[in-house]
């Protein structure tokens, strides 16, 4: 069986902490690389809920997108939710990795994953990566449809692929979309960047007033489909790679994908 500094060798080749940003924090957050790890517990967030969880499933090891410690903490407190986490892993030995911007970087990471979740071809990414990378590394993807779709057949697979809580647009919607930007979590800052890339239409989440203003101006379709419905279908694809690379190794371990629903609603 193997430990966590295994893991963490299997998730460079994968996610190659390199690819990170630089105000990013990945790697392994919490716990000892020494560990052996039998179970693995995958989710989008960090949450004192998931911890609980992994707990009471007797996980080794969470591995989340988001990091639970994003900025350096100047107190431990057990009353407060990151509190709470770091409390409950550390207590019950479980290990904690983050895989953010490095996971969002690769080919086959969230955006990646939402491309071809939308049935996108000739896929490349839209923010190339500074780093040096096997295969075609950075930020975003653009991708395009061999036959164009009408703005609500598009709608449609969105829909499909997401299952959002809601969708939002901004910007006119185009007779028909053809090529296409995605980006999964908060990527509007990157408007402008897809729109000179010639896109029919842009897929993020938290789009700010001012780009949607902007997007409505400058001819941009834009279409916000939330942080967490634009992230977390991805975390099956971690799973495949990971059950993948295991089975290599000759290990039997388990990788499961925790449920979460998304924090946000809307208001009946």
């Amino acid at each position: 069986m193997g430990t966590v500094q295994d893991l963490l060798t299997i998730l460079h080749h994968i996610t190659p902490e390199h690819l990170a940003e630089d105000w990013d924090n990945v790697g392994l957050l919490v716990g000892d690389p020494r560990q052996q790890v039998h179970r693995i517990l995958l989710a989008l967030d960090p949450t004192c809920q998931l911890a609980e969880e992994a707990v009471q499933g007797q996980y080794d090891l969470l591995l989340t997108h988001h990091p639970i410690i994003f900025r350096p903490l100047k107190a431990l407190r057990t009353d407060t939710p990151t509190g709470t986490f770091l409390a409950l892993t550390t207590k019950h030995q479980i290990s904690v990795i983050a895989c953010h911007t490095n996971f969002d970087s690769v080919p086959n990471g969230v955006s990646g994953h939402l491309a071809i979740s939308l049935g996108l071809e000739h896929i490349h990414p839209l923010l190339p990566a500074k780093h040096d990378c096997l295969e075609p590394c950075g930020l975003g993807q653009i991708g395009t449809y061999t036959s164009p779709l009408s703005a609500t057949d598009f709608i449609g697979r969105v829909r499909q692929a997401l299952q959002p809580p809601w969708l939002l647009e901004a910007g006119a919607r185009p007779e028909q979309v053809s090529t296409v930007a995605v980006c999964g979590g908060s990527c509007s800052d990157f408007a402008e960047l897809a729109h000179k890339n010639g896109v029919d239409v842009f897929l993020t989440s938290e789009v700010k007033h001012s780009v949607a203003r902007w997007a409505e101006e400058a001819g941009l379709w834009l279409i916000d489909g939330g942080h967490f419905a634009t992230e977390n279908s991805a975390m099956t694809a971690l799973q495949r790679l990971l059950l993948k690379e295991s089975e290599a190794m000759g290990w039997n371990l388990t990788v499961d994908v925790a449920h979460q629903e998304p924090p946000l609603r809307l208001v009946a």
